[in-house]
């Protein structure tokens, strides 16, 4: 590789760590073609880009970004990157889904935010409620007031008209 390549990969790299919500390292050794092609279909449907660089450059990314020092010691044996985009924890549904079922493909770490993770956190991270889920759990909390302050002024005008209907009803008799 010459050396004007492995700088436009050093700050390809450091671009996509910058414009991600979370960084996964992965290792994806014994996984073969056709799986990771459909990994990388999966990825994507999700809003995620799954990459693969070699070990000296990423570490050389990771230190001219100055972030995400503690990557550097998991750059090891053969690692994927996995790039999240508006959902930070589809990646860990992802790898944890595709582990479960191959036993390969773990994680070796990542930074969700700026928070880092070992990979022993993946079963953690993989229950996490994506973006959407949070946004509509607070919409349907801030709605649950609303809708019950509704109900209670229906209830009273229901009852209002029962007892004018009732004594309409003792009258003309």
């Amino acid at each position: 590789m010459k050396r004007n390549e492995k700088t436009e990969s050093i700050s390809k790299v450091q671009e996509m760590m910058e414009n991600a919500s979370a960084i996964f390292l992965t290792d994806y050794s014994g996984v073969n073609v056709e799986d990771i092609n459909d990994l990388r279909n999966q990825f994507r449907d999700e809003g995620v880009r799954y990459k693969v660089f070699k070990n000296t450059l990423a570490k050389r990314a990771l230190d001219e970004s100055g972030k995400y020092e503690k990557l550097a010691d998991h750059l090891v044996g053969m690692t994927g990157f996995a790039f999240a985009g508006e959902n930070p924890v589809a990646p860990a549904k992802i790898i944890k889904k595709y582990f479960d079922k191959n036993k390969k493909l773990s994680l070796k770490a990542c930074y969700i935010e700026n928070e880092f993770f070992d990979g022993s956190s993946l079963d953690t991270l993989a229950l996490l409620p994506s973006k959407n889920d949070l946004i509509a759990g607070i919409i349907g909390s801030i709605n649950a007031p609303a809708s019950g302050i509704v109900g209670a002024i229906n209830a009273v005008m229901r009852d209002l008209v029962s007892v004018i209907d009732e004594v309409s009803k003792t009258k003309a008799a």
